[in-house]
């Protein structure tokens, strides 16, 4: 499994001088907003959000369709996060939820090969760790061809991977919702419960590995009791 930077998480994530998190709304009694991107404009970079390195500006742009807000990640030989600050309870709302949709794999993609290792999607979790080595991360990837429930870690392990979907939808641009008890994962895949709250939420629509073109959507993430 290839390492990621992983630091840039920390900075963006933990630090809230460098993204200023919007207020939680209520999603009923049972869930908290995170971001629905409705406060961003459309073509523009989110509101509130910070990518490891410019370009990723470029990569993630905020669109609508059918009256859904999402974010549109389009990388081209490219490898780059955006993260947003958002500090929760798991103890309350232990599940993370969210929709998305892949719209191009890199070619030849293989996330159990470091010289392979591109997503279409992928949504971490992260939580405070060192300021030094940077935060522990749970992370969801939709990928091509590594079956589901395959388990793999990068960043000397440091973040804990799980392949929650393989291969395209059955119905081609269909938005996906996933819930994952993200406080069972973490303690699972670490061996003890996170030792902080959240830090927040990234996603990385990769291409860098493979030299190839990877595209996909996020939509309307959330936390959930």
């Amino acid at each position: 499994m290839v390492t990621r930077p992983a630091r840039f998480l920390a900075a963006a994530l933990a630090v809230a001088a460098l993204a200023a998190p919007m207020r939680a709304r209520a999603q009923g009694s049972d869930c908290l907003v995170i971001e629905t991107f409705a406060d961003s404009q459309i073509g523009q970079f989110p509101l509130g959000w910070k990518a490891r390195k410019d370009a990723g500006k470029v990569s993630y742009t905020v669109q609508e369709e059918g009256g859904l807000r999402f974010l549109r990640a389009m990388s081209s030989g490219l490898g780059i996060q955006a993260g947003r600050e958002y500090e929760w309870d798991l103890t309350k709302y232990p599940v993370l939820a969210w929709s998305w949709r892949p719209r191009l794999f890199p070619q030849g993609a293989d996330e159990r090969d470091s010289s392979k290792n591109d997503s279409a999607l992928a949504v971490y979790m992260t939580v405070p760790h060192s300021r030094i080595s940077g935060p522990k991360a749970v992370k969801y990837i939709w990928s091509e061809r590594v079956p589901v429930g395959t388990r793999l870690s990068s960043n000397m392990g440091l973040t804990q991977v799980l392949v929650l979907r393989t291969g395209p939808p059955a119905v081609k641009d269909q938005w996906i919702e996933e819930r994952v008890n993200v406080l069972e994962d973490y303690t699972r895949l670490f061996g003890e419960p996170p030792a902080a709250k959240p830090a927040g939420i990234a996603v990385l629509t990769d291409a860098d590995d493979t030299r190839s073109r990877a595209e996909g959507d996020y939509a309307k993430f959330r936390v959930c009791r």
